[in-house]
């Protein structure tokens, strides 16, 4: 049988090399893109899923090989094969979810989720906020094959992870203090914030985890980030990898691929082959869909609703409400915005991104303050009425102006100026009746339990550009253990951004909801180029 090259593992059996004819090698680049258009000697990795292409391949190109090494790779051929099968069997109706040895007993759905990870070692859960995601990554801890395991979570939610372990297993747990390395005690499961992540660099390279699991990875979406790059050391060492998060795009899905790279490396191809073939170059996915259903068709993302687990609650009540502003306060920022809007439009490059981060956060901040006491009152009707209420915010300046409209309501806070032992006495004294009032940072609230034991009101004083950081917060009274319906209220004015940011807030919403949420129908998505040029020119036309 003539042949068109040649194939061989290497000596430690942890790549292949392959040279092929010119002809051949065509084929090859253009099937393989990540390989150096250059190269003359092709490498590639000895696992499971390439061996199942470079078997394909050879169908077409058949490629001179040694026994033993043919038997290497239709052996790996044949696992990924029987483990795709099997992966496609956890999703079939009548697939009985196996027994994880945890005190209590974990629901079909979340068994199915520990299922699926412990076989393909990699997955994106983004089950619905409220639906227990903690629970699945729990069960992969019940797994001794898991351990020791690393769960990365944000800076308020360690001792909420450390009582919900300690709840479901007999485990020994260690929570990593500090960013300096020292000499970690013998534990089965290390709980560590995601601010500690880049300090602890070396030791992942040891390959001291064999599983992690990112909680809320949104976390991670940034990729130029030194807890990404530490996350991605992390990943490369760790044989199993989960992450956690019900709004795994934040902003604009490109960010689904720095998610995504770090929980399957290489599964999207290189980040220039993703951006060009799903993005066009753009921050927005091209095709929303079917980016989410070829994630789950590769059993690279688990996402199920209430409705299909047969947990449903009331639908969100969304309420956008008009509020007044005080128009001073907005004159007094009118004539530098339209400074700063100019050198936006028209400025050098330094000039314009210089300009760009003051307008937003003046114009924002105006915005907020300018609105803040109306908020007050709105807020105030509905305390004097017995209702308690979560009231979400971001400025200080704005903090300062509740503070003194809310005195005889005596609030509790829950924002990033509190050291973790304040919130938590704030998260106890509001679900406790000590108060009605829990104002909180738009982004402090992430991965927050408890909430929905009291509360079933949600105020947006403020608002953020991220439609998930919303999702989030409505999120910690609309889960499992709520008694009625929850009612989201965004009081907005027409004034500054906020008018702008209800418009991008939309397009956001669709971006995310296309990936996550793929059969769900959509509108057509536009691309938003620069939301502050956007604002500038809102400002200017003004």
């Amino acid at each position: 049988m003539k042949t068109y090259g040649s194939l061989v593992l290497s000596e430690d059996k942890k790549t292949w090399a392959m040279k092929a004819e010119p002809h051949v090698a065509i084929k090859v680049k253009s099937i393989f893109p990540r390989i150096p258009k250059y190269a003359s000697v092709y490498t590639f990795a000895n696992s499971p899923d390439v061996c199942l292409d470079l078997h394909w391949f050879m169908q077409r190109y058949p490629l001179s090989i040694s026994e033993n090494d043919l038997s290497c790779l239709t052996g790996s051929k044949n696992s990924e094969i029987e483990k795709r099968n099997d992966l496609e069997q956890i999703f079939m109706p009548d697939y009985t979810p196996k027994h994880h040895p945890i005190k209590g007993t974990l629901r079909d759905y979340q068994s199915i989720g520990v299922d699926l990870v412990l076989k393909n070692k990699e997955l994106l859960c983004g089950d619905v906020v409220g639906l227990g995601k903690t629970l699945i990554g729990i069960g992969m801890m019940a797994h001794a094959e898991t351990l020791p395991l690393l769960v990365v979570v944000q800076t308020h939610l360690p001792k909420q992870w450390l009582d919900q372990i300690n709840k479901f297993l007999d485990v020994r747990v260690h929570v990593i203090k500090g960013t300096t390395p020292y000499s970690l005690p013998p534990a089965d499961v290390y709980i560590m914030k995601y601010s500690c992540l880049a300090g602890w660099s070396d030791t992942y390279g040891k390959k001291w985890f064999k599983a992690v699991v990112f909680d809320e990875v949104q976390e991670l979406r940034r990729e130029e980030s030194a807890k990404y790059k530490a996350a991605s050391v992390l990943c490369s060492n760790a044989e199993y990898r989960l992450g956690l998060s019900a709004t795994p795009v934040y902003n604009f899905g490109s960010e689904m691929f720095n998610v995504m790279n770090l929980i399957a490396p290489d599964k999207l191809g290189s980040k220039s082959d993703f951006m060009r073939e799903w993005a066009g170059y753009g921050s927005t996915i091209k095709d929303p869909k079917a980016l989410g259903t070829y994630l789950r068709e590769n059993f690279l993302f688990l996402r199920r609703t209430r409705e299909e687990v047969g947990r449903e609650l009331p639908v969100i009540n969304k309420i956008v409400h008009r509020v007044d502003y005080d128009e001073a306060a907005v004159e007094k920022m009118e004539d530098l915005a339209k400074i700063l809007a100019v050198r936006v439009t028209t400025g050098s490059f330094v000039e314009r991104g210089q300009a760009a981060r003051e307008l937003d956060i003046m114009v924002r901040q105006a915005t907020g303050v300018s609105k803040a006491r109306y908020v007050a009152e709105y807020v105030k009707m509905l305390l004097d009425g017995g209702e308690p209420v979560l009231l979400a915010g971001w400025h200080r300046n704005v903090y300062e102006i509740w503070e003194e409209a809310f005195k005889e309501h005596k609030p509790v806070w829950y924002t990033g100026t509190e050291s973790l032992a304040q919130k938590e006495e704030a998260k106890r004294s509001f679900i406790a009746g000590e108060t009605n009032l829990l104002i909180i940072s738009l982004r402090s609230g992430v991965g927050l339990d408890g909430l929905q034991e009291r509360c079933k009101v949600v105020v947006f004083g403020e608002l953020d550009w991220s439609p998930g950081i919303h999702e989030q917060l409505t999120g910690r009274v609309n889960r499992d253990g709520q008694q009625d319906q929850v009612t989201a209220i965004y009081l907005v004015s027409d004034s500054g951004s906020d008018p702008l940011m209800v418009d991008l807030l939309g397009l956001k919403s669709a971006q995310a909801q296309g990936i996550v949420d793929p059969l769900a129908s959509l509108q057509e998505v536009h691309s938003d180029d620069s939301r502050i040029k956007m604002l500038a020119e809102r400002i200017l036309k003004k």
